[in-house]
């Protein structure tokens, strides 16, 4: 597994629920208190038994702590990078559903040795889609499923998102968008501003 995305996972657990939760997570996963080296890679092994040791500590299934770092993901100040490349997708929620299957290329223009799962977005309506998210990695779907909410609020957008199953490499989530322009959302500007 890429560093990068298990740095994501540790920045998550340690800003989320504070550095005494992160060095029990990393102790009973066997990583050393430092974490991950954000370009360096890393046995899937040690991956699974860090999600694992997060989703005990937090007592949490599995599921939802993979959503909740999609969440996370995108709506974390430190993060801000992550949002701007998903918002590059559209100017509105339903755009940026449609620019979905381009991200793995978007991705790999910033990380180029980034594996990203392969996203499949179907319309069943003018108004509701499936998502479909294969990867080699157990979970790829729920992390999606967070992003997607996160995004939609990021959007102004009111939709109903649920993950409909699939196989432990393969899930689909439901989106049903109810309102379009529901909230104002957050602000975005295309260039970013000189600080």
């Amino acid at each position: 597994m890429h560093g990068l995305i298990n740095r994501s996972i540790q920045c998550f657990v340690h800003d989320t629920y504070g550095a005494d939760i992160w060095a029990a997570v990393a102790d009973a996963s066997g990583i050393g208190p430092d974490g991950f080296e954000a370009m360096l890679s890393y046995d899937d092994a040690l991956t699974k038994e860090l999600l694992s040791a997060a989703s005990s500590r937090l007592d949490k299934p599995r599921e939802v702590v993979l959503e909740d770092l999609g969440t996370f993901l995108v709506s974390h100040t430190k993060l801000e990078p992550i949002r701007r490349l998903l918002r590059f997708g559209g100017e509105s929620f339903v755009e940026f559903l449609h620019s979905l299957d381009d991200l793995p290329g978007r991705a790999k223009l910033a990380v180029p040795d980034l594996e990203f799962p392969e996203l499949e977005l179907v319309d069943d309506t003018s108004q509701t889609f499936r998502l479909i998210c294969r990867w080699h990695f157990p979970g790829a779907s729920h992390v999606m499923l967070g992003v997607l909410r996160a995004m939609a609020d990021d959007y102004g957008a009111l939709a109903l998102l649920e993950h409909v199953g699939g196989t432990a490499f393969e899930g689909t989530i439901r989106v049903e968008l109810l309102d379009s322009s529901f909230s104002a959302g957050r602000s975005f500007e295309l260039a970013v501003r000189a600080g």
